[in-house]
């Protein structure tokens, strides 16, 4: 293994800025070398034409010292990379050692029985002598009610140390000299031993007190790996520099940056040793009866479980990082071999079904195609289209953005667009390829885009790990309530930035979750359309959170105000997110296989001037979307604003070319597919000649009927084609149909239509959160939905929220006098 890869697997994951650069120093490394070689030729030939002698890289340069006079950039570039670890230490020492004292205060804090009072006093007193004679730190306290990320060691590791997961004792260990005189330990309630028992008030701050020994063991381990691993990072790279530029840089920097550099001084690791071999005895006392080797032998059972569960995710990590630049696959399938007369055929039993599907898809299209079910060839054809599209979409025969690129070519070989004008003539092919390729390039595709810029800047600065930790702060451990937390986010951050850019923005809040999960856990598909759910219900949640709303109130007179349309739609995103829950709780039962959920130590490092930069664009982006409406005459509408990050974050280079590369193009693809098809279903005339004879059949109906009616044919259609274009072809007829009535409702009608559209989410295809998560994939590249989840999960939960609204929303909205 590469010693770059090591680092990267052994690295505390919170401090990895934080290690040595070896693989940007190894670079510069050949970088000096080529440009030495240059030069160097360069030189000769001038002296040679002057007669002189050649000159060389020693003499070139006037410096104190010659050896950094020669080695100049690469020295300032290690001594740039020794000074960030020497504040990173010495922050993190700080932080530590308080807690260290605090945690030893708080032994104090036990004199309910004097034994445990001496036992704890007299262990304080190991490192006293050496706080009295350091210098002044300031104090940085954190929480120490947190699991611990890992200890940073593990056997068979030759670059380090033997064993960090030790009795840690130095050659004048205080605590080994006194171990005989301590008492014995007191035994906790219910241990059987002949010490004093402890009551439940004190066994319970003792159980705490032993955790927060265990954290305390685990992070100052790491700290003293972190000082291991930058030491061996430093002998490396210097040696791999003599050895490419044949000098002799290794020895002097050793012995003149490094071995006086604080972390590295052999007083500050007799420090760390001590303060680790306090919480190793602590531990002792606390819960092995004083048998230190025990104690040290329960410490390693702490550890090794965070170190699987930590190195499991940074290999994780490193196998999507080589899956990416090599476009590994994985399948467990295997091939059968059939014979041909043009030679064997290797076939797996899913290609057999794919490819029969396939060929049913073709006949059923075929017969479609040929039928005349409605008036005109345009209609006809438009609804083969229609449901081939959705055969291919629902059985993923390929990928889904292939069959939306399939639906543009359909229709405008077939020539299903027409004209706008009151004679509907058929469009030729180059006209309706205009149409077509004008409507997929919507304001919708660059609110897309402008999401993915905020996701992608969010992440790449540790934003959104952040904010993750903080969610996750409040949510605890269990995955049912992270489940809900998370839901609830969603639906939140859609009601301000659209349901198009919260789906974005919060499956990059879950990605550290996703990475310490298990392959094969049912809690990382849960959460995720669990998310994509709850995003189409804040679909209808305020007046801006989609288009579809927007579409409502202009079939609405007069338009309701804020107020009004939040008494409707926070109850139903409440009720109907608390029902999606449950449903998903049934049907994963994510806790059975996932009891609870790891941890993650919030990130206590100061913000720094690019994530103020990039959190001040992010949030005058949001606040700009929801007063798009107010500044509709400025900027025509909310794709227009998403341009705004992209250029305040790939001009001023904070995202590159590649962070551009690696946008979900897929699903951009994949909506864009989506507009062409309710363009065409529009432009045909077919959604229109459907809701048409619906209004013929809800005549003389009250308006609860048509409500449920219009709402079962709304959430029908909303499933397959986009929930704008239903509420576009649709709300217009809901509210002639209201106006009509005998006690006419029209607000009423449209409101709880337009809230149906939302709760249409079925397929992978009904909303772009569906998009979203369907794209969702771990490291080795296996998707965590598939269309199965959906239809057995999305179809429930579009049921029942239609059946909120037209329930609850119903009376809601009668309440109110609509």
């Amino acid at each position: 293994m590469k010693f770059s890869h090591q680092i990267q697997f052994n690295a505390v994951p919170d401090w990895a800025d934080y290690y040595l650069p070896y693989s940007n120093l190894k670079k510069l490394i050949y970088l000096i070398e080529k440009e030495r070689v240059s030069n160097k030729g360069h030189r000769l030939s001038i002296d040679l034409e002057n007669g002189g002698e050649v000159a060389s890289e020693r003499t070139a340069l006037i410096s104190d010292n010659p050896v950094e006079a020669e080695n100049h950039q690469f020295v300032n570039a290690l001594n740039k990379s020794l000074d960030k670890i020497v504040k990173f230490y010495a922050k993190k020492e700080t932080e530590l050692y308080d807690e260290m004292d605090e945690l030893v205060g708080d032994f104090e804090l036990l004199n309910k029985h004097d034994e445990v009072a001496a036992q704890l006093r007299r262990l304080s007193t190991i490192s006293s002598g050496e706080e009295n004679n350091n210098e002044e730190r300031p104090h940085i306290r954190s929480n120490t009610n947190q699991l611990p990320r890992r200890e940073s060691n593990v056997e068979g590791d030759s670059f380090l140390p033997a064993n960090i997961i030790s009795k840690n004792v130095t050659d004048t260990d205080p605590i080994s000299c006194e171990n005989h005189t301590l008492g014995g330990a007191i035994p906790a309630s219910g241990s059987g031993s002949g010490g004093p028992m402890w009551s439940r008030d004190t066994m319970y701050d003792i159980v705490e007190l032993r955790k927060r020994t265990v954290d305390i063991f685990v992070l100052l381990s790491e700290l003293k790996s972190f000082v291991a691993l930058n030491l061996t990072a430093f002998a490396k790279i210097l040696k791999k520099y003599d050895k490419i530029t044949n000098n002799n840089l290794k020895r002097y920097y050793t012995s003149t940056y490094v071995s006086t550099a604080y972390p590295f001084k052999t007083t500050t690791k007799t420090k760390l040793n001590e303060r680790i071999q306090q919480t190793e005895r602590a531990y002792a006392i606390l819960a092995t009866g004083n048998d230190l080797d025990l104690a040290i032998e329960e410490l390693k059972t702490h550890l090794r479980e965070h170190i699987v569960w930590e190195r499991n995710t940074v290999w994780r990590d490193m196998i999507g990082q080589e899956r990416r630049t090599q476009t590994v696959g994985l399948s467990d399938a295997k091939p059968s071999s059939v014979h041909t007369p043009f030679g064997t055929l290797r076939i797996t039993r899913d290609q057999v079904m794919n490819y029969l599907y396939m060929a049913g898809c073709i006949v059923i299209f075929v017969l479609l195609m040929k039928a005349e079910m409605f008036d005109t060839v345009e209609q006809n054809r438009c609804l083969a289209i229609l449901v081939f599209a959705s055969m291919l979409w629902a059985g993923e025969v390929m990928p889904l953005f292939v069959t939306a690129l399939l639906v543009p070519f359909l229709i405008i070989t077939l020539r299903v667009m027409r004209s706008d004008n009151e004679e509907h003539t058929r469009l030729s092919a180059p006209d309706a390829t205009k149409r077509v390729f004008s409507a997929m390039f919507s304001p919708v595709i660059m609110l897309l885009l402008g999401g993915f810029s905020i996701a992608g800047a969010l992440s790449k600065f540790g934003i959104a790990k952040s904010m993750a930790t903080f969610v996750l702060s409040k949510a605890g451990t269990r995955p049912n309530r992270v489940l809900i937390v998370n839901m609830m986010v969603a639906t939140f951050a859609s009601m301000w930035i659209s349901n198009v850019a919260a789906p974005v923005l919060c499956f990059s809040l879950i990605q550290p979750i996703l990475r310490t999960l298990p392959v094969d856990s049912k809690f990382g598909p849960c959460l995720i359309i669990g998310i994509a759910l709850a995003s189409n219900l804040g679909g209808m949640a305020s007046p801006i959170s989609s288009p579809q709303n927007i579409i409502a109130i202009q079939n609405m007179s007069p338009a309701p105000s804020w107020g009004e349309w939040f008494i409707i739609s926070i109850p139903l995103c409440i009720m109907g997110n608390f029902i999606i829950w449950l449903w998903l709780l049934w049907n994963y039962n994510p806790e059975k296989q996932t009891p609870h959920i790891h941890t993650i130590r919030a990130n206590s490092d100061p913000i720094t001037g690019t994530q103020i930069y990039v959190i001040l664009i992010t949030l005058l982006t949001i606040a700009l979307w929801c007063l798009a409406h107010t500044y509709e005459s400025i900027f025509g509408d909310m794709g227009v604003i998403a341009i705004l990050p992209l250029i305040a974050f790939f001009g001023t280079g904070l995202l590159t070319k590649d962070d551009f590369n690696n946008f979900l193009w897929n699903v951009i693809v994949l909506a864009m597919g989506g507009i062409a098809l309710g363009k065409a279903v529009e432009s045909s005339g077919l959604l229109k000649t459907i809701a048409s004879q619906i209004e013929l059949l809800v005549d003389g109906m009250s308006a609860f009927e048509v409500l449920f009616v219009f709402s079962c044919l709304v959430l029908v259609i909303a499933t397959f084609i986009s929930h704008t274009v239903a509420a576009l072809i649709v709300l217009p007829i809901v509210a002639e149909v209201g106006s009509q009535l005998a006690n006419p409702q029209p607000r009423m009608l449209v409101m709880g239509t337009a809230f149906v559209c939302s709760a249409a989410m079925g397929l992978p295809v009904s909303g772009f959160p569906n998009m979203n998560a369907i794209s969702q994939e771990n490291e080795l590249g296996k998707p965590y939905l598939t269309t199965k989840d959906f239809l057995l999960n999305g179809v429930p939960s579009s049921v029942f929220a239609t059946l909120c609204i037209t329930t609850v929303g119903y009376g809601l909205m009668v309440l109110i006098g609509f």
